[in-house]
């Protein structure tokens, strides 16, 4: 009798430890109920803000299209560190491309199951790989620039990292 019961204990004991917290789910799910209800209050109270001339929406999709043309010849320069002067790296194609931009989705959805005698379902992310293989950094203050090389006058891809101003147009660096 005392080893039936020691191994119920065992098994109670070794169950629970595998246990995925649904006191956790609860409270997050408690925390999210109590701020919906504070968001719809604030949205009954104070609505949202009377916009009518949508500008800064009209001046975002202005600099998408303006940035989209394949004909787009701008100018270079990073910033000296100690002097704050600018210095002309060169004429360049487009504005350039952060290097942490990604070409596909950075994360993926992945489902599994709890336990084995669950039929609940967890779903999160995990990164995923660039096509080129690489998992990209989420935050870096390098760019990808297309410079025109002088010799060739073609594009050329050009790795930078200190800080650039990319222009349309020429900029006095005096």
């Amino acid at each position: 009798m005392n080893k039936i019961i020691s191994v119920l204990l065992l098994s109670t004991l070794l169950i629970s430890g595998c246990y995925i917290g649904s006191d956790d789910y609860d409270s997050d799910r408690i925390q999210q109920k109590q701020t919906e209800r504070l968001m719809s209050e604030v949205q009954r109270q104070i609505g949202l803000p009377n916009i009518r001339n949508f500008q800064q929406k009209k001046i975002m999709k202005m600099i998408y299209e303006e940035t989209d043309k394949e004909n787009l010849i701008c100018y270079a320069y990073i910033v000296a560190k100690y002097s704050g002067k600018l210095i002309f790296l060169g004429k360049c194609v487009g504005y350039g491309v952060p290097f942490s931009a990604q070409y596909t989705n950075p994360v993926k959805v992945k489902r599994y199951s709890i336990s084995v005698t669950s039929q609940k379902t967890q779903v999160i992310t995990v990164p995923q790989a660039d096509p080129n293989g690489l998992f990209m950094p989420t935050t870096s203050s390098a760019t990808w620039l297309m410079l025109i090389d002088p010799k060739s006058g073609k594009p050329r891809p050009v790795y930078i990292e200190p800080e650039i101003i990319v222009s349309p147009f020429p900029i006095n660096c005096n």
